[in-house]
């Protein structure tokens, strides 16, 4: 599940290279991508082969959220969806590097994780106070990015087999944080009656969104296309 996660988004945030709104953004970017692609390497070494299990699995057979999935839009979607997740995952890897109970090899990751993710998180922070609290035309973006993603939240803090994590609590830290960073933005979570009436689910469980089936597609072209090959 957790590698699924970074393997999805780490394809996402790749597809930013040429096209990100500055030079500067797309080498952050790719770096972010190579960071995720990095752990869902070692997470996917622990259970099987990596590229079995990156390029011959079919759309049912991926576990990750349908947060990751979600195509990157406008550049303020992507921030949006960026920090959702990248302060869920500081969070969680922060709790199982300290969690006795989790698998010693999950926790040798998450020690190392956390610290990549920090960056992560910083980096989608600072480009939601820089968008939030820009220019009419930028706040309008962010907060529309804010909206679209916050429906895909809801698989963050589902309990993943095998960490014995708080997960209620986990959340209650993951709204606490987001909730400072929007208010610096000038921005707000989505409330009213209909900011939960829906909430996407069901990619834990295999079920994905349109997109995700094009987004496999692209990723596993070349491997299907030359099975076996090496470089």
């Amino acid at each position: 599940m957790l590698g699924d996660d970074a393997l999805i988004l780490s394809h996402r945030l790749a597809e930013w290279t040429g096209h990100a709104p500055a030079l500067e953004e797309d080498v952050a970017l790719a770096n972010i991508s190579l960071d995720l692609l990095g752990q869902a390497r070692t997470l996917f070494s622990l259970v099987g082969n990596e590229d079995e299990l990156a390029f011959l699995r079919e759309e049912r057979a991926f576990h990750n959220i349908q947060l990751v999935e979600q195509p990157n839009g406008d550049f303020a979607h992507t921030i949006a969806r960026q920090l959702y997740f990248s302060v869920a995952q500081e969070i969680r890897w922060t709790a199982v590097a300290g969690s006795p109970d989790c698998p010693t090899p999950i926790r040798e990751l998450a020690a190392k994780a956390v610290k990549e993710t920090a960056y992560h998180r910083d980096h989608a922070w600072e480009w939601t106070l820089r968008l939030g609290d820009g220019t009419d035309e930028s706040r309008t973006r962010m907060r529309r990015g804010i909206e679209v993603m916050w429906r895909h939240t809801g698989e963050l803090f589902v309990p993943i087999p095998g960490l014995p994590l708080d997960e209620p609590a986990l959340r209650a830290q993951w709204l606490t944080a987001l909730e400072t960073v929007l208010a610096a933005a000038t921005l707000t979570l989505p409330e009213g009656p209909d900011a939960d009436a829906w909430t996407a689910g069901g990619g834990r469980q295999g079920v994905h969104t349109e997109s995700f089936g094009f987004l496999l597609a692209e990723m596993q072209h070349l491997h299907r296309s030359h099975p076996g090959a090496t470089w």
